[in-house]
């Protein structure tokens, strides 16, 4: 990469697909560095359940394990973190390889969302911190039915995000729509495999995670440090499930069963975000072959 250059690679696909692997693949062949585009894996102590998978990486990485899970962390800090991490690979002479499955994570940074001049309203805020979950759910299907139907279950059941949607839709109903000129010339590589087979990957990573990484005992120690049952429930997934297993709510065999299919439900919302993203014009390369792939990039950084 020559310095002054803008090319970056986007690596995305569902959950279990491979992306952390193919990523770090990519960045050791073409002198690249890792930025994560994950809503999950910026929070410290939350490594299992996220799929930090850090024993893959072979090469620098940015945006994991910056934020405390008891902090606020919303889109537009993970924005600003994300252009700085970029732009300093850029500058290095090196290629930024954004890799992810966190759709919206990854179009405000490719899509050059304008979210910085969306002013905290703390007294929005503060009415809005005194409704339950489910009542500022409701709410935000109010007013945007279409953005409520496609969130995830964890900013469903995240209170501070819901508020904070609720916070930027009060001063702008379209923020999504915000794009501005995109900062840097993208080749985006989707992963992805055949449903029955991506059923099979997310059973077996999720065993290997509570049979050989001790999944459960992740959950217990972020609880020990201060985290609240409440809490871990709202990170979605692996926190909720277990967090209700370790509360007794649930037995192991119904936690298990229940997480896999939530998870697969998860996968399948990620690749309706990323046909969306290409209903809107992203051109998403669905590539295998690792070969492909290699010689995409080679005409993409000519």
């Amino acid at each position: 990469m020559k310095k002054g250059e803008n090319k970056i690679l986007v690596i995305l696909g569902p959950t279990a697909s491979g992306k952390t692997k193919l990523a770090v693949e990519l960045a050791s062949k073409f002198n690249g560095e890792i930025v994560s585009a994950d809503s999950r894996q910026v929070y410290k102590g939350m490594n299992i359940g996220t799929g930090k998978d850090l024993g893959e990486y072979t090469v620098p990485y940015h945006l994991i394990d910056v934020a405390n899970p008891k902090q606020r962390f919303d889109l537009a800090k993970y924005q600003k973190m994300a252009f700085k991490a970029i732009d300093g690979i850029l500058k290095r002479g090196k290629l930024p390889i954004l890799a992810g499955g966190s759709g919206l994570y990854l179009q405000a940074v490719i899509d050059n969302y304008k979210l910085s001049d969306i002013k905290s309203n703390l007294v929005l805020r503060k009415k809005l911190e005194k409704l339950s979950v489910d009542k500022l759910f409701s709410e935000l299907k109010k007013i945007a039915p279409k953005m409520a139907a496609k969130i995830n279950d964890s900013d469903k059941k995240n209170k501070r995000r819901l508020t904070r949607y609720l916070e930027i839709l009060g001063q702008d109903e379209n923020f999504k729509n915000r794009r501005g000129k995109r900062k840097y010339d993208a080749l985006i590589i989707g992963v992805n495999y055949p449903r029955e087979i991506l059923k099979q990957r997310i059973f077996k990573r999720l065993l290997e995670r509570f049979k050989e990484q001790n999944m459960i005992g992740e959950v217990e120690n972020l609880h020990s440090r201060g985290l609240s049952w409440k809490k871990l429930e709202e990170f979605g997934l692996e926190y909720k499930f277990i967090a209700l297993y370790l509360q007794g709510e649930l037995k192991y065999e119904e936690m298990v069963e229940k997480l896999n299919i939530a998870i697969y439900q998860f996968a399948k919302r990620q690749l309706t975000w990323f046909k969306r993203w290409e209903k809107q014009g992203a051109k998403i390369n669905w590539v295998k072959d690792i070969k492909k792939i290699e010689r995409l990039v080679r005409g993409f950084l000519k």
